[in-house]
């Protein structure tokens, strides 16, 4: 495949890079990546050792003594050159994306647009990491809070945005003066192999050292262990399941790191009385299908007022027996495959669980097969009558299962139903009525990180802070302010009298 070529993916690749180069080990067995598209293999990855670990992370500790000096303007014009460089391989590594992955072509090109645009905020970043000038106490004196880099940043990325969710985090920590490591996951490490070599030219062109952007494919119980326990890693950003962030989380607190956890969602959309179908509609398949459900950000309840419920039922049955289940290479489908067979047994699973607790199957949930479908990979997004106590809808099942949950009161009710799960990621109501609007969105409303009005729970742009409470992880990456994570604050303050009067009035006569 002629994208392949022009992001110089290799049958055989190697799995170590520090940003300039490439570390040539062979001897620890490979990855053996297949496409969820068509089942056919796409090449392999060599895995890393942990003799690579140490020498990566040796590079980046060297880079960030030299990274961290240099002005923010000058690490945001690095940060620029990479996302012009990204515009000229939009298409191929979207198309890399789609097939590696799975997700839609549209989607792939959506997810390389993303980096795009992160790099485009991390630029105007670079000149406004600002601080806060205070008042102090005490005459003649100024106190003012700053920010200061941190050092090496793992990232640990999860198979589902193979690409963006590293460049949130990196190009965020770039221009904070930090230097990153990143693992990838072990489906999809194709992407982070193109990604280096997109982002090469650029540090080399700019006769910069290896170590800023380091890139390490290994299994997760030697190199990802590894990261979670390294003290010369003072944060490590990871995303995946509620299990695996658990286990982040306290390995990486009992040394005293900080973490950026971005966890399991079970995303809901409420729909009242007032709601606008012609939008609603579209915006709950969108949410439950899109990525074939494998987006944190999936919807995967949908709590309907009774008045309304017998109307959206059928609607909804119906927009899913039109879905178009193919090739995520072929802009006319709607949903590609799963990642790989294990989700697939996974959907299986949970739609007969949430079946035995009393739910009532009313499409979908059949696994695919034959002609294009022979990779095993692809399902029938299914839709479930359901109470949301059932323990399959309290539970996050990676895979396009929407659950649809009646409530007959207030919108008060809703939102209670809406927040009785673990999870506290996205959600969303759509409404007319502005106080059903603004009670959603109130201190006593959505519990979640993300609350959206009259839009679905995936999607979220890049200006915003992303991140979930609960189980979530409670991390935010991304937009808004959530560069300061990337950086350690500092308090300051500056005597310019020719006395040393001391704070809370204390007198200490010598």
């Amino acid at each position: 495949m002629n994208f392949l070529k022009l992001l110089g993916i290799k049958a055989q690749n190697y799995g170590a890079s520090s940003g300039t180069e490439w570390l040539k080990t062979k001897d620890n067995g490979a990855f053996d990546i297949i496409s969820p598209a068509d089942g056919a293999a796409i090449s392999s990855v060599y895995k890393s050792t942990m003799d690579d670990y140490q020498a990566l992370t040796s590079s980046a500790q060297q880079a960030f003594l030299y990274w961290r000096k240099q002005p923010a303007p000058f690490r945001g014009e690095i940060v620029r050159q990479i996302g012009n460089q990204l515009r000229k391989f939009k298409q191929p590594l979207g198309e890399l994306v789609s097939y590696e992955m799975g997700k839609s072509l549209q989607e792939g090109l959506g997810e390389v647009q993303e980096m795009i645009d992160i790099c485009d905020f991390a630029v105007g970043l670079s000149r406004q990491l600002n601080g806060s000038t205070l008042h102090s106490e005490r005459p003649l004196h100024r106190m003012y809070d700053q920010y200061h880099s941190l050092g090496i940043v793992g990232v640990i990325s999860a198979f589902n945005f193979p690409v963006a969710v590293w460049a949130w985090n990196a190009m965020i920590a770039a221009v904070c003066g930090n230097v990153t490591l990143w693992k990838p996951s072990e489906k999809t490490p194709l992407t982070a192999v193109a990604c280096q070599n997109i982002l090469r030219d650029v540090l080399i062109d700019n006769n910069l050292p290896e170590g800023i952007f380091s890139l390490i494919i290994g299994e997760s119980n030697e190199v990802g262990e590894a990261m979670l326990n390294d003290k010369n890693l003072p944060l490590v950003s990871v995303t995946g399941s509620t299990r695996v962030g658990r286990h982040a989380g306290q390995t990486i607190a009992s040394r005293f790191g900080k973490s950026i956890l971005e966890l399991g969602g079970n995303n809901a959309i409420i729909v009242t009385p007032e709601a606008d179908l012609d939008i609603a509609i579209p915006g709950i398949v969108f949410g439950a299908v899109g990525t074939a459900g494998q987006r944190c950000t999936t919807t995967r309840r949908v709590i309907i007022h009774e008045s309304v419920y017998d109307k959206i039922k059928p609607v909804l049955v119906k927009a899913y027996s039109g879905l178009k289940i193919g090739s995520p290479l072929d802009e006319n489908n709607h949903v590609g495959p799963l990642i790989d067979q294990a989700s697939v047994a996974a959907f299986s699973n949970a739609i007969e669980s949430a079946v035995k607790e009393g739910g009532k199957l009313l499409c979908g949930g059949n696994v695919l097969s034959g002609g294009e479908h022979d990779s095993g990979c692809y399902v029938e997004p299914a839709i479930i009558e359901a109470e949301n106590q059932y323990e399959m809808v309290q539970h996050e099942t990676f895979a396009p299962i929407l659950y649809l949950i009646k409530y007959s009161g207030d919108v008060d009710q809703a939102i209670a139903i809406q927040n009785d799960v673990v999870q506290g990621l996205s959600s969303a109501i759509f409404t007319n009525n502005l106080r059903e609007a603004e009670a959603f969105l109130s201190h006593w409303g959505s519990d979640c990180g993300i609350a959206n009005v009259n839009i679905g729970t995936s999607g979220a742009e890049i200006g915003g802070a992303f991140g979930g409470e609960k189980e979530t992880g409670g991390g935010r990456e991304s937009g808004s302010d959530a560069w300061k994570a990337y950086m350690r604050r500092q308090t300051n303050t500056i005597n310019y009298s020719s006395e040393l009067p001391l704070a809370q009035g204390i007198k200490f006569d010598l």
